[in-house]
């Protein structure tokens, strides 16, 4: 008989049990397609520029314009589903997304197809911190959390090396809309796992949304990236200057109502933790290198080696099946290391893949390009993980929807980014390697220089000029591979210094 001194027994916190992993399965089926959606469009550029004769601009403003959009709206959306309930606006977005595919699968022109996406990217806005931030209210154990989170960033990072292969099938057999046609079945299923499996949940003592943060919060991010694109391809200039001065007015008026709201959009006093900083800034980074180089090699692929868009998706799953298999060490990797060391060791894995990938990039045979993609995978699946673990860690539950939506807009600003600034580096890289085009018509001239896909449109017959145009591709790769690399490294150096090197309790 136990003594009438004697302490009570300390509590135990739930661990999850069917329900909830099956529930995680339906969660990750949905980002993997948003993450799919992201890069699927990257092997259909070939086919859409035959299509639709999209300018050099219009072709990135379609690569760039649905993480552009779910950037702007990333915040206002992870605050709302704390308040609405996540479960309701996440329901809200598959639906939206769906018709919004059906949109941009029938798109007659570059203009229709650029504002299809934008509405995939407001859909999308509700889906990615609404399914983060279910996870971490379903999973309350610490070692269950990572687990699934494991899970989820696998159907992150996997969909996003996932979409070229998928894009491959599809247009092996179909138009380029089937890329889009595709999202609806698989958003039917989402919509019946999530309505008979996730419960709902919200923030219980959260107050209004505030309108007007709603509207600065968009009035600071897209100027912004929108001032980094336009300065990527035209140089700095007064539209440039005025959209920046914009997004940084709109910045500072942001944080400063945060600061004065009871309840405020953003809890801004986050950032003065070095973790949660290290955290964005390093996973910023990180897939800023990562997804503007994915974006290119696709077309490397098919441009420069030849093979069909389905034999270019087979060559890329070796990084979708490596970021997946990290699922099975991230737990115990991140208890042994702590968050800041296994995010650091990730990221320097991963940027010795791109390195890899560079020197394979200008070698003949398969061997290289898959060796280093098997590595940049699994640096880059338990980079993922390490940083949305940490991010998640580091707020109360009912606070998951906002920290899930700020973890989330580093992601897709770093796509969006990655993008606009890797992807105008290797097109200006691309020119700068070209051979002299002085005795070729005015139009052919043009068109070679615009990129590699209108190369082959205007050089029917082939010839040693279009092998010219294919080497400045590649070597063009090569550099940016190299550029991607350097950026790792580089967030490898925040997160360490940020995020501090003790194991996690």
């Amino acid at each position: 008989m136990a003594s009438p001194t004697s302490a009570p027994p300390l509590p135990t916190t739930p661990r999850a049990g069917a329900r909830q992993w099956a529930a995680l399965a339906a969660l990750t089926l949905a980002v993997t397609l948003l993450a799919v959606d992201g890069t699927v469009l990257a092997l259909a550029v070939p086919a859409l520029t035959a299509d639709l004769a999209p300018s050099a601009t219009a072709l990135l403003w379609i690569g760039d314009a649905y993480s552009f959009a779910l950037a702007g709206l990333l915040i206002s959306m992870g605050t709302l589903a704390d308040r609405i309930g996540r479960k309701r606006l996440l329901l809200v977005g598959v639906s939206g997304f769906g018709a919004a595919s059906l949109l941009a699968a029938l798109a007659p022109s570059a203009g229709w197809l650029i504002a299809a996406r934008v509405l995939l990217g407001v859909a999308g806005a509700t889906l990615m911190p609404s399914t983060l931030s279910i996870v971490r209210n379903l999973f309350l154990d610490a070692r269950q959390r990572t687990r699934a989170v494991a899970v989820w960033s696998a159907g992150a990072s996997g969909g996003a090396a996932l979409g070229p292969l998928v894009g491959g099938a599809l247009l092996e057999h179909y138009w380029w809309g089937s890329v889009f046609l595709i999202n609806l079945p698989v958003m039917l299923v989402v919509l019946v796992a999530v309505a008979a499996l996730v419960p709902e949940s919200r923030n219980p003592s959260a107050g209004p949304l505030d309108a007007w943060s709603v509207l600065l919060s968009a009035a600071a991010v897209v100027p912004f990236v929108w001032t980094v694109k336009h300065a990527a391809q035209n140089g700095p200039g007064l539209a440039g200057a005025a959209s920046l001065g914009l997004a940084i007015a709109a910045g500072a008026a942001f944080v400063t109502r945060q600061r004065r709201l009871p309840d405020p959009l953003v809890d801004v006093g986050l950032f003065t933790r070095p973790a949660f900083a290290g955290t964005v800034a390093a996973s910023l980074i990180a897939v800023f290198a990562f997804s503007g180089l994915l974006f290119f090699f696709s077309q490397y692929l098919q441009l420069v080696r030849g093979y069909s868009p389905f034999e270019a998706g087979i060559r890329e799953l070796p990084l979708t099946l490596a970021s997946i298999a990290v699922v099975a060490v991230a737990v115990p990797v991140m208890a042994r290391l702590g968050a800041g060391r296994a995010l650091a060791a990730a990221l320097l894995v991963a940027a010795a893949g791109l390195a890899v990938l560079a020197l394979a990039e200008g070698q003949p045979g398969y061997a290289g390009l898959a060796l280093g993609l098997v590595v940049t995978g699994l640096g880059v699946g338990l980079a993922f993980t390490a940083a949305t673990d940490a991010v998640l860690g580091a707020v109360p539950r009912d606070r998951a929807g906002a920290a899930s939506a700020i973890s989330e807009m580093s992601y897709e600003l770093g796509i969006a980014l990655g993008i606009a600034l890797l992807g105008t580096a290797h097109t200006l890289l691309y020119r700068d390697r070209l051979p002299d085009l002085a005795g070729l018509p005015g139009a052919t001239q043009d068109a070679v220089t615009e990129s590699l896909a209108a190369a082959y449109a205007a050089l029917p017959g082939g010839g040693a000029l279009l092998d010219a145009a294919r080497h400045a591709f590649a070597q063009a790769m090569q550099v940016t591979s190299g550029i991607a690399a350097a950026l790792l490294v580089a967030a490898a150096g925040v997160a360490w210094k940020l995020m501090g090197a003790r194991p996690r309790t």
